[in-house]
């Protein structure tokens, strides 16, 4: 049950496509990979549970406590090679001015490695202070490597390389060449949803053949699996739940709506509801149930097609008015 953390120095630094990338290289090797999201993210998420195999969780200093947080990563990584958490923002940026919700916070609470993704574009000898000084700000979190993104090419690598390996201890796990394979489009919330692309398998699959090429993923999963066993406990599963009377609750998931976070889903099951998944896109009526769960996502860029669904339109508002 190793674990690494994937940061940057600054948001938009390729962290999230690299992230992905990592998940299904692994995966794609026989390594089962569990990840995880900081933040109350909803996008990169779906994405990195398509490129796993397996949900994404949640991990959110505003939503939960720390106990909270150790508790369900030491329970999710059961069963797992290896646990992937993808940050956000930059490795010290958050509101709190001490830091205290930072990745850099996350990742000392779970004694993760950390792995950071440098945007390297237009970086020489430059790039050896900014490792040094990330590494000197919180001696307390432990900066394992660091991933050359948008590389300029071999030059540009054999540079970087020799800069970093004469002036830090940092170890380079990989040089990633710019490249437009690795881009995913991105909308006022952040990247297109995975579950609104009919290729996205077929780009995860291209983007973890460039990661497998260009990433050292044996050093990867060494790193990882030097990690202390984070601080936590795993719950002992509920009793059951003796249901007289379940209710059966229908919860939209197509490509308009898609934005769940997996524990309360799994909490509505805990709690005895059956969850029965149908598309407000091609479904003509809601399946029989006691509720409805429309969760978020993109519905203002699928309006004709909803418009045009009128007879499921008219069984959800027939619905509320009952």
């Amino acid at each position: 049950m190793g674990h690494l953390y994937i940061s940057a120095a600054h948001k938009s630094s390729g962290k999230t496509t690299l992230s992905i990338g990592l998940c299904a290289a692994l995966r794609e090797s026989g390594v089962v990979v569990q990840p995880f999201k900081k933040g109350p993210d909803y996008i990169d998420p779906l994405w990195l549970g398509h490129a796993a195999g397996r949900a994404c969780y949640n991990l959110d200093f505003y939503t939960m406590d720390a106990d909270e947080i150790s508790d369900l990563f030491v329970a999710k990584l059961q069963g797992a090679d290896i646990g992937l958490i993808e940050g956000n923002k930059g490795l010290y940026d958050g509101l709190a001015l001490d830091g205290s919700n930072s990745n850099a916070a996350l990742a000392a609470q779970l004694g993760s490695p950390i792995v950071l993704v440098l945007d390297s574009q237009g970086m020489t000898r430059g790039v050896a202070p900014l490792i040094l000084g990330y590494q000197a700000f919180d001696p307390g979190i432990d900066i394992v490597g660091v991933i050359l993104n948008k590389v300029g090419g071999s030059r540009h690598e054999a540079k970087l390389r020799a800069v970093i390996e004469h002036y830090t201890d940092a170890k380079v796990l990989g040089a990633v060449q710019r490249c437009d394979e690795l881009v995913i489009n991105e909308r006022h919330l952040g990247l297109v949803p995975s579950n609104e692309l009919g290729g996205s398998q077929a780009h995860i699959e291209e983007m973890a053949g460039l990661i497998r090429e260009q990433v050292d993923l044996d050093a990867v999963q060494a790193l990882a699996a030097g990690a202390p066993v984070p601080a936590g406990r795993v719950a002992k599963p509920a009793a059951a739940v003796e249901v007289t009377d379940q209710v059966r609750i229908a919860v939209a998931s197509d490509s308009a709506f898609g934005f769940y976070y997996a524990g309360d889903l799994e909490a509505l099951r805990a709690a005895g509801a059956e969850l029965v998944r149908f598309s407000p896109l091609r479904d003509e009526q809601l399946p029989a149930c006691d509720g409805v769960f429309l969760g978020g996502g993109f519905p203002e860029t699928h309006m004709d097609e909803l418009e045009q669904n009128s007879t499921m339109r008219a069984a959800v508002a027939a619905f509320i008015e009952a």
